[in-house]
């Protein structure tokens, strides 16, 4: 009896230590796909002639968006079903302008402390 009650602890360890095997394989197939979807979809997103400036939310599906198509800046207007423009400007009406090193050579693994110094010499002190 005592042999029987030693061996279902023991069968009871190994379960919970399979379970957790199965678990951290689960984390890991989770993280490398994620990483693999980001990685892709970063490939994707890199386009040269359509480029989002900056995105302002007016609501909770509404958005007001500047957005450079080729050498030109158009305002348009983001909501759940369409999409419009609002105005065409000029690159000199923009207050800030990215440059083209900030939209390729974004370092996915920056500190947040990194990026924040990096926008704060180039914002403009009043």
């Amino acid at each position: 009896m005592v042999l029987l009650e030693i061996f279902s602890g023991w069968e009871s360890f190994f379960q919970l230590i399979g379970v957790l095997l199965m678990f951290v394989f689960v984390l890991m197939v989770t993280y490398f796909c994620t990483r693999w979807i980001a990685q892709y979809q970063s490939g994707v997103m890199k386009n040269r002639n359509i480029q989002v400036i900056e995105t302002f939310r007016v609501n909770n599906n509404k958005f007001i968006q500047i957005i450079q198509v080729g050498k030109k800046y158009l305002v348009i207007s983001v909501c759940k079903d369409t999409i419009n423009i609002l105005a065409e400007l000029i690159e000199e009406e923009l207050i800030w302008k990215p440059s083209m090193e900030e939209f390729q050579g974004s370092n996915i693994n920056e500190s947040f402390q990194e990026v924040f110094n990096k926008l704060k010499d180039k914002i403009p002190r009043k």
